[in-house]
């Protein structure tokens, strides 16, 4: 049964809120109330009331009860439950006062109560504090909403993980390759058994379902392309990992990773190469600047000649172009501005509503599962996959191989930060461009890599590479190990609801008269904001 909560966060922000809001409105209203003397003073009006209007507007927003899985409280040993960087027992298993405590600080939301966590190795949290910023543009974190994670013991989580397994098989083989390869085959075959990956096929294997995603090559022409800023060219080769260089494949290591000590340092290949499979996908979303390749887009957009959003007020103006507002200056601005309020939502639901576990805690509670060393409450569905047997067979464990030698961050899993900012700032781009325009002469790299040839099968839509751009960066993080598939899919939803809140709250900031902006969402309905 899925838990219900009014979180610590929520009963502070009730308490900071409640008695003072109604007061402090009423009398800043009354401050302009009869003193309109110049066009100064009507001036400073109007900038008041469209503060007002988004502050109202987010006061109408529900901050109802969050729902988690249950998982937290239906198992009091905390196995479905994040926890690296905390102590853990020789099975893994985080102990218990250590658990209690990091509880301990987020009902509190007191700073020193942070400062109280009993951690495990030398790796601290990833700032458990920030789910309690505000915001001063979008919706408050905390009236967010997301369904709740997969439970442990589900089929759908179970078949997510068989998904991670074969994404580790998968990581070194060329995505040009996938309807000729015999792992992608078997990989096919496998996850058909699994209700939530019915009718996966070689050419949707390990993609997404948004417009446009499975059409042509598996990366987006956004992560190929040769980026123009200003008067210097950015090559979009990457340092990707060593191939078959994989992690966390012995329990001891797998150990290590749990309690928060990094054993291994960071390998690249000496060769730089263009996205062709699963391990550079992994390593291009290692250590970017979240929104770097949005930034990218925007600008391969516009070297392509892309056609503006039929919304734009200025195509048929005879006097002006866009630039602080419809123009470059007003788009960069957003793809930069929306990121934090993507990424405070998600941070509030990591530590304040989910607290959800990565794969590689999962595979290594199954691999003692597996051994007799415990036994825990898998759906039986998992036992049917021959992924468990490739994984075995390849490595001597069940473990999930890991692609960062520091394997998952230490911050909980669901929802996903690179996949919250791809969700945002994708949302931002598809606002101001044409998503049907085409992509000029499109491009696929060959298979070790090293160069780009023409891709010349079928068309391919702004609208389908920029989703598919965000779902490369979502699933990107899924291949390293580190993610799991409802991970990816809902928090492109989250980031996509956060970027239309603020357009709505943007919108209301423009002097232009214009209809809206108009996109099709994630799912292929069709918005305006």
């Amino acid at each position: 049964m899925a838990e219900r909560q009014e979180t610590g966060p929520t009963r502070w922000l009730t308490k900071r809120i409640t008695g003072t809001r109604r007061c402090s409105v009423k009398l800043a209203e009354q401050r302009f109330e009869g003193t309109m003397k110049s066009s100064t003073d009507y001036r400073a009006l109007k900038a008041f009331n469209v503060r007002l209007r988004a502050a109202r507007l987010e006061e109408s927003r529900s901050h109802g009860i969050q729902t988690n899985n249950g998982d937290e409280s239906r198992y009091p040993n905390r196995i479905a439950s994040y926890s690296k960087g905390l102590r853990h027992d020789a099975l893994g298993e985080v102990v218990a006062n250590s658990y209690e405590s990091l509880l301990h600080a987020l009902k509190s939301v007191i700073p020193a109560a942070f400062e109280q966590i009993i951690l495990g190795g030398d790796r601290k949290l990833t700032n458990p504090m920030a789910g309690l910023a505000f915001c001063m543009q979008g919706p408050d974190p905390g009236a967010v909403r997301m369904r709740p994670a997969p439970c442990f013991s589900s089929a759908e989580q179970a078949g997510e993980l068989v998904e991670s397994y074969w994404m580790s098989l998968a990581r070194d083989i060329p995505f040009l390759q996938y309807d000729s390869n015999s792992i992608i085959d078997r990989a096919v075959r496998d996850l058909r058994q699994f209700a939530s990956f019915d009718g996966v096929a070689s050419s949707s294997i390990f993609r997404g379902d948004a417009r446009g995603v499975c059409d042509g090559p598996f990366v987006s022409q956004f992560l190929w392309k040769a980026v123009t800023l200003g008067a210097q060219t950015v090559n979009p080769k990457i340092r990707t990992g060593p191939p078959g260089l994989d992690h966390a494949v012995t329990f001891s290591d797998w150990l290590l990773l749990q309690t928060g000590n990094t054993p291994w340092p960071s390998l690249k290949d000496p060769i730089a190469r263009y996205i062709r499979n699963g391990r550079d996908l992994s390593h291009l979303v290692h250590y970017d600047v979240l929104f770097q390749v949005f930034v990218n887009a925007l600008y391969i957009l516009y070297a392509i000649g892309a056609r503006r959003s039929r919304h734009d007020p200025y195509l048929k103006s005879e006097t002006q172009a866009g630039f602080l507002t419809f123009g470059s200056a007003h788009i960069e601005s957003l793809l930069c501005a929306v990121v934090g309020p993507a990424l405070r939502a998600t941070w509030y639901q990591k530590w304040f509503v989910h607290r959800r576990s990565r794969p590689e805690s999962f595979a290594g509670r199954l691999h003692n599962h597996v051994l007799h060393l415990a036994s825990y409450p898998f759906h039986s569905d998992l036992f049917r996959s021959n992924a468990l047997d490739e994984i075995y067979s390849r490595n001597r464990t069940y473990l999930l191989p890991q692609a960062y030698p520091e394997g998952c961050p230490t911050h909980p899993s669901y929802p996903a930060g690179h996949a919250a900012v791809a969700g945002a700032c994708t949302t931002i781009l598809k606002a101001f461009f044409d998503e049907e325009d085409l992509i000029r002469q499109p491009v696929q790299p060959s298979i070790d890599g090293t160069a780009l040839v023409p891709y010349e099968g079928s068309d391919l839509t702004v609208k389908g590479e920029l989703n598919k751009l965000a779902y490369n960066i979502a699933i990107g993080r899924n291949f390293a190990g580190i993610h799991w598939r409802s991970d990816a899919e809902e928090s492109l939803k989250l980031g996509e609801d956060v970027a239309i809140a603020f357009l709505r709250e943007e919108r209301a900031c423009l002097p232009e008269s214009f209809q809206g902006y108009s996109f099709t969402r994630f799912d292929g309905s069709c918005t305006t904001v």
